[in-house]
């Protein structure tokens, strides 16, 4: 079940709420949990005993942390513990097949391939529970004695499938101690609505194009403009489909009472891929930065050890999207160009025109979403082999598309940028107050249009 289908719109969603306000506050908890299960267990019943050990491991190592805190020696054994039984568990049903595959290829050696279904999710929740024992270490966040409470926070719905990762000491208070107001409640929907909007009405519109332009390259007959056209169209789709989720779930959490941070800040505005990274997925960055680039010595111990520190968190951050040697060497794609930037173009940047900055970041990011979108590492170098020049340059066919998609172009564009966000704010209070419900409802109204409509519906991070 994902956010943009009808059945969690019209049946799951008003269910869930109506349960969830009508049960008394000590009780909220509680119907969360179980919501979130449920929620959990629509697609994949049988995951939900993962759901059940992650729960109860994480639950009893962060106990056992606090109980030895004074022997610190067996408070880092615990948390040792908790961080390897998550690695195990997502390197099990994530990356099993792919080690399997490939060592393998090792004379002499065979290792069974188990074609066990990915658990939806697992890279997210097996992270938000492994930084919890992290914290409750470093008393970055207390201990949660209540296993209900501590389910909650693993399960909860809104964020469980796709993020963002929502570290425990953010919704600490909020899991004890929180108020449902009706103001909380409104811009929660607000903001659920304008995520369900990018979603629906601008992801799943470009993202025909990406795959007609996948097929037209399979077919031999891609040009340079074409080539460009589908990175653009991916790259659109990708952003869209997940910011618009990271608005839907943020939206929802707020809807509940829970405060989660932002996820993007406008990344297509960036002037540098460093930039970039600090604007997308921005959960993902800060955990990678947290719990394992500044525990490796960050960029203290001199230039070396600040270089192998980036490339294992960039191998980690590509390995993290995919059981897949593509997401490998998209991570190490990006690995090289902050590198570069950190200590060869720093200076260059600095002197070189805005326009210039922002063009040359574009180009960069698409040609990394490109490596990101095809697995087939042969399919994915002949693709943007055509975009540099191993193909004709136009064709009729990039003409009619252009054409067509013109105007989705432009509305994608103008969306990834603040102009709506600033001429909005330009309205007087009154006219928002007036607009607000009119826009809520009437994205709700066409979407829901789009949806019963269209059978185009996919959700990019959902394997992930």
């Amino acid at each position: 079940m994902i956010f943009s289908s009808l059945t969690f719109l019209f049946a799951y969603l008003p269910l869930t709420l109506a349960v969830y306000f009508l049960a008394p506050l000590r009780w909220r908890n509680l119907v969360l949990l179980l919501v979130s299960l449920f929620f959990y267990g629509w697609g994949e019943p049988v995951y939900i005993v993962i759901m059940f050990a992650s729960i109860l491991i994480d639950y009893i190592h962060g106990l056992l942390v606090e109980k030895y805190r004074a022997d610190d020696k067996k408070a880092r054994w615990f948390v040792g513990q908790s961080v390897v039984f998550n690695l195990l568990l997502l390197g099990f049903f994530k990356y099993w097949d792919f080690l399997a595959t490939n060592l393998s290829l090792i004379p002499g050696v065979h290792i069974p391939q188990l074609g066990i279904p990915l658990p939806i999710g697992i890279s997210f929740f097996t992270f938000q529970t492994m930084s919890y024992t992290i914290d409750v270490y470093r008393q970055d966040a207390p201990v949660q004695r209540n296993i209900v409470d501590f389910g909650a926070f693993v399960t909860m719905f809104p964020q469980l499938i796709a993020g963002p990762i929502v570290k425990y000491k953010t919704v600490a208070e909020d899991l004890k101690h929180r108020v449902n107001t009706t103001e909380d409640f409104a811009l929660g929907a607000r903001r659920f609505c304008v995520g369900l909007a990018k979603k629906v009405l601008l992801a799943n519109s470009i993202g025909a194009l990406w795959d007609a332009q996948l097929a037209t390259q399979s077919a031999g007959e891609l040009t340079v403009i074409g080539g460009w056209m589908g990175l653009f169209a991916f790259g659109f789709q990708i952003y869209f489909d997940f910011s618009g989720y990271s608005d839907m779930a943020i939206g929802l959490g707020r809807v509940f009472g829970f405060r989660f941070n932002e996820n993007f800040d406008y990344p297509y505005l960036s002037a540098s891929v460093t930039e970039f990274w600090r604007r997308w997925h921005m959960s993902l960055t800060s955990w990678f930065r947290e719990y394992l680039y500044i525990p490796l010595g960050g960029n203290r111990g001199g230039t070396a050890r600040t270089l192998r520190n980036i490339l294992i968190v960039w191998f980690c951050t590509g390995f993290w999207h995919g059981a897949s040697w593509n997401f490998i060497l998209w991570g190490l794609y990006f690995a090289g160009w902050l590198i570069l930037e950190k200590y060869v173009l720093r200076g260059v940047l600095k002197k070189t025109p805005a326009w210039v900055k922002h063009f040359y970041t574009i180009i960069v990011v698409f040609v990394g979403w490109g490596i990101f979108a095809m697995e087939d590492l042969s399919v994915c170098g002949a693709y943007l082999a055509d975009c540099f020049g191993g193909a004709p340059l136009w064709s009729a066919l990039d003409g009619y598309r252009l054409r067509s998609y013109a105007v989705t172009f432009l509305a994608l564009i103008l969306a990834s940028t603040t102009f709506g966000k600033t001429a909005w704010n330009h309205l007087p209070d009154k006219v928002q107050k007036v607009l607000t419900p009119v826009l809520m409802a009437l994205s709700l109204v066409v979407c829901t249009a789009y949806l019963v409509d269209g059978s185009y519906n996919p959700f990019l991070y959902f394997r992930f």
